[in-house]
């Protein structure tokens, strides 16, 4: 882009380029009224030579456009006035529903959709991918998720202490341990999905694992038994690779992707949707989160999200099982955001999204890149949020310790819920079943009791 094209749009808001238009349905990019119109730039092209002019001193005609011209419906010749009547509108076309407009957002931001919008939706394209960070997933992964398969999507939050005004979260000097971790099951027929934590304190053994060095050697970081789980990612160099291996090693769910986010993460992305609604029993006074919210319906959104998903002291028994119960709230109230028509349907808030998502999330080498993600957007997007359940793998506190801090698998019970998943068995359906059951049996026990004797 020139320099003149740099100071006319350094200034404007992505989401103010594209608008709606009620005649069309269709997204198209508009101006300010004091740029010329051809404010994308298309490809440089080399000035025509001299006796290309005839010797007439004008340029040679381009041989295409500079700017791709206005979108239209295919298989519709363009709409030109005809010659003496200048102004007059072509009548109106049928407005698309309300349903269509809605599914044109589904499973993925504007930022997914811009690939239909010629040069300038190639050029945000381009400038989305360049805010990927991704890492090698050394083996360790499927290899990537697949359409017509059931889909297990690793998510990693960490506690380093990246990005502005996050000093007073996480460990000091932490190099980024896995401290929040889900494992996301979503269905083959896409009509379920099962969102596990796996607690940071729980002991597991860490395997070896081969890892992908800066220079692009590979270095074998040495297993360790008798560990805690979160130290499954940055401890001795260890890279969400890693976390991957330790997941398969104790649930036999071998992750398809990964997908790490730090603190800003939750900022950026409950921002970008103007908040999400969380609902508490009792006050919240937290002094190491500094989080101070009363009892009832709070709409939160960046430093205040964040103070939410780190608090634990006020919660539950105050430790980080407690915290993983509001982590499932908060996430699974802003799921909902992100597919609700106010976000869906807003160009604004799917641009914030797409700027928030890329910069704040790494992922691994098999999902580096918009188009990539988009896919997956669409197959996450299929899913009804109604039948997504969260669930934690089931702990005892460690019979080794006299003062509490790690947690051991409870097994039979963990073993059933790793089972579950590698089956692809709906825990929604499971529930439905367990309810009817019991509301079978306190039937019939009524009706005993209420038999003369």
């Amino acid at each position: 882009m020139d320099a003149q094209g740099r100071e006319r749009t350094e200034n404007v808001d992505p989401a103010d380029q594209w608008v709606l238009n009620p005649d069309t349905g269709e997204y198209e990019l508009r101006l300010p009224p004091s740029a010329p119109r051809p404010a994308v730039p298309g490809p440089r092209r080399p000035a025509p030579r001299d006796t290309a002019d005839g010797g007439t001193g004008r340029r040679a005609a381009a041989p295409a456009r500079e700017v791709p011209p206005q979108r239209r419906r295919r298989g519709t010749a363009p709409e030109e006035p005809a010659p003496g009547r200048r102004g007059r509108r072509p009548a109106k076309k049928a407005k698309k529903s309300r349903g269509k407009r809605i599914l044109m957002w589904t499973g993925g931001t504007m930022a997914f959709t811009v690939l239909a919008t010629g040069v300038g939706g190639y050029l945000y394209l381009e400038h989305l991918n360049d805010n990927i960070q991704s890492l090698p997933d050394d083996g360790a992964g499927t290899g990537g998720f697949q359409k017509d398969k059931a889909i297990n999507i690793l998510l990693i939050g960490t506690d380093k202490r990246t990005g502005a005004g996050n000093e007073g979260y996480g460990d000091k000097g932490s190099e980024g341990h896995a401290d929040t971790t889900i494992l996301l099951h979503v269905s083959k027929d896409r009509s379920n999905a099962t969102a596990l934590s796996i607690p940071r304190d729980l002991i597991v053994d860490i395997p070896d694992c081969p890892t992908t060095q800066e220079d692009g050697t590979e270095k074998v970081i040495p297993g360790s038994t008798g560990a805690r789980f979160n130290t499954s990612l940055g401890q001795d160099g260890r890279t969400p690779s890693c976390t991957m291996r330790t997941v398969t090693e104790l649930t036999g769910v071998t992750p398809d992707n990964f997908m790490v986010a730090d603190f800003n993460a939750v900022k950026t992305l409950t921002t970008a949707v103007d908040g999400v609604e969380v609902c508490l029993a009792k006050d919240i006074d937290d002094p190491d989160s500094h989080l101070k919210l009363s009892a009832g319906k709070h709409t939160i959104e960046g430093e205040q999200a964040l103070a939410f998903v780190r608090t634990r002291h006020s919660v539950g028994f105050g430790g980080d099982l407690s915290r993983i119960e509001i982590q499932q709230q908060f996430l699974s109230s802003l799921m909902r955001k992100l597919k609700s028509n106010d976000t869906l349907t807003s160009p604004s808030k799917m641009l914030k999204l797409a700027e928030a998502g890329t910069e704040a999330l790494t992922v691994d080498s098999q999902l580096d890149s918009i188009g990539k993600l988009k896919d997956l957007g669409l197959e996450l997007g299929k899913l009804n949020t109604k039948n997504l359940t969260f669930t934690t793998v089931p702990v005892d506190d460690n019979p080794a310790e006299k003062v509490k801090a790690t947690v051991v698998l409870r097994e039979a019970p963990a073993r059933q819920v790793f089972d579950m998943i590698r089956n692809d068995v709906s825990f929604t359906e499971v529930k439905k079943k367990e309810k009817k059951e019991a509301a079978a049996v306190a039937a019939r026990l009524k009706g005993t009791k209420s038999d003369p004797g």
